[in-house]
């Protein structure tokens, strides 16, 4: 991870307290993370586009797959509207890809092994958290938080996020 991501989530996880998301209008730390594919993806490459940023648990288990095929059912919804998905969770690569194929995901997972952005992002409290928490962000092109979702309902986060990006995303 570049040193520049690291000083700017450690700046990022010290203005906000131990499990207190991020709001709309703050600033999304930026961060580098590897894919199932083992490609880093940054937001810095991300820049200019909107993102949904959904952490979840544990690759495979049944909430997450819950989740993950809502998103993936919705994805074309998603990508009319410019939004990027991307799942993040504390799996190895290797593990999201398995995820990936099983369930034909058509979007990009990334291994928070580190866990440094998720306690940046009140997806964890401390490195030694075991799972990520259900949390999920939708950030503008701008890098600014335009929503964050607490206690997501993985049946229900896809359409929730649609009907947020309708109302908030610039186009």
């Amino acid at each position: 991870m570049k040193i520049a991501s690291v000083v700017t989530m450690m700046l990022a996880a010290l203005t906000v307290r131990a499990g207190e998301m991020l709001k709309p209008g703050d600033a999304f730390p930026a961060w580098e993370l590897t894919d199932h594919t083992g490609a880093l993806v940054s937001s810095t490459s991300l820049a200019g586009k909107p993102y949904l940023l959904w952490y979840y648990p544990k690759a495979s288990t049944p909430g997450c797959t819950k989740e993950g095929c809502a998103l993936r059912d919705s994805y074309a919804d998603f990508t009319k509207l410019g939004v990027e998905v991307l799942g993040v969770s504390f799996d190895q690569p290797k593990d999201n890809a398995e995820f990936v194929t099983a369930q034909r995901f058509p979007f990009r997972l990334l291994s928070d092994t580190d866990k440094e952005l998720a306690v940046a992002v009140a997806a964890a409290d401390s490195p030694s958290r075991l799972w990520a928490r259900r949390i999920s962000y939708l950030v503008g092109g701008d890098g600014k938080v335009l929503a964050a979702y607490r206690d997501v309902d993985p049946a229900t986060h896809a359409q929730q996020v649609l009907a947020d990006v309708e109302r908030l995303a610039p186009r």
